[in-house]
């Protein structure tokens, strides 16, 4: 009897594993020549039956960062016909992200802010409500009336939102800190990538001993704010891959959320502010928590999906 070898199978299918295919067909045909649309089609099928979502998507920077394009490119690539490398890469990535590794990982990179940012395990993946927070900090026009703001980032992570402000804005002066050095590793990765790493002081240290009280013009972070119990309940491709200590925010999940304001409260200067990313429940709870520590000016601003994701408090001049 006739065994089927990996290898042999690669060469005769075109893009899903070997188990799609019977080894006797798949001995006898001949190898296939797939276009990108025919990939990107069984890659979408294939990753829809596995219950992953947007897969057309995934697909697209999977095969994008494959081909070294943007995936908005790809349609003009349709008719081009993939080599057996890029087809076995494709394999791979579309294996992973179909037993439900994101697909930033995959692909070791995300978009934020119009940038692209290195992405792995050591940090949260950076998110489209994020973006959200960086602008209404950019957006908030008493902070930039100041002629070299001092910015303060907690819980940096990939280093998302500091880096985007210091491309926005690099006359201010930027202090990013995490309690992860894997974190803190990927960001300054990332800031000298995009070429800012001079513009930001990246600080695994207390906060308090680093940053005298007073002398910060804004805070600003996406702690984890999950509650533990929802935190067990989250997508798989989530709570088996990104960090927990990013995520999860203790019983109620305002754990750090009140000790970064506790935090703010006494570095920040007269007249700055607070920007906090919360959880789409929180506002009122986290709005009371600001007010206690004597916050005035309180404002939500909602995500691109209408909820409530972010909380300005300025501490009266």
């Amino acid at each position: 009897m006739l065994r089927c070898t990996t290898a042999g199978v690669e060469k005769v299918h075109a893009f899903l594993p070997s188990s799609s295919f019977p080894c006797s067909l798949s001995r006898m045909a001949e190898p296939v020549r797939k276009q990108v649309a025919d990939v990107l089609t069984a890659g979408s099928e294939y990753l829809a039956k596995r219950g992953v979502e947007n897969p057309g998507l995934v697909c697209k920077l999977l095969l994008s960062r494959l081909l070294g394009c943007k995936h908005l490119e790809l349609p003009v690539r349709f008719a081009e016909v993939l080599g057996e490398e890029h087809l076995a890469a494709m394999r791979r990535g579309i294996k992973r992200v179909g037993d439900g590794e994101p697909v930033q990982y995959v692909i070791g990179e995300a978009g934020f802010m119009g940038h692209t940012l290195r992405t792995d395990k050591r940090a949260l993946i950076p998110r489209p409500e994020t973006e959200t927070l960086v602008r209404q900090v950019l957006d908030w026009g008493p902070l930039w009336r100041i002629e070299k703001p001092r910015i303060v980032d907690i819980g940096t992570g990939s280093g998302c939102i500091v880096i985007s402000l210091a491309l926005e804005r690099p006359g201010a002066v930027y202090a990013a800190f995490d309690a992860s050095p894997e974190a803190l590793a990927l960001a300054r990765e990332n800031a000298a990538a995009l070429g800012v790493a001079e513009n930001i002081a990246f600080c695994d240290e207390d906060l308090s001993e680093v940053i005298e009280p007073q002398t910060t013009n804004a805070v600003v972070s996406n702690p984890p704010y999950v509650a533990t119990a929802d935190y067990e309940k989250l997508p798989a491709n989530i709570r088996l891959h990104e960090p927990r200590e990013a995520l999860d925010g203790g019983p109620t999940g305002l754990s750090v959320i009140e000790s970064i304001i506790q935090d703010s409260a006494i570095i920040i200067t007269p007249g700055g502010a607070v920007f906090l990313e919360i959880g789409e429940t929180q506002s009122q709870e986290v709005t009371s928590l600001l007010e206690r520590e004597g916050f005035e000016d309180i404002a939500v601003a909602r995500d691109l999906a209408g909820r409530p994701r972010v909380l300005r408090g300025v501490m009266p001049a």
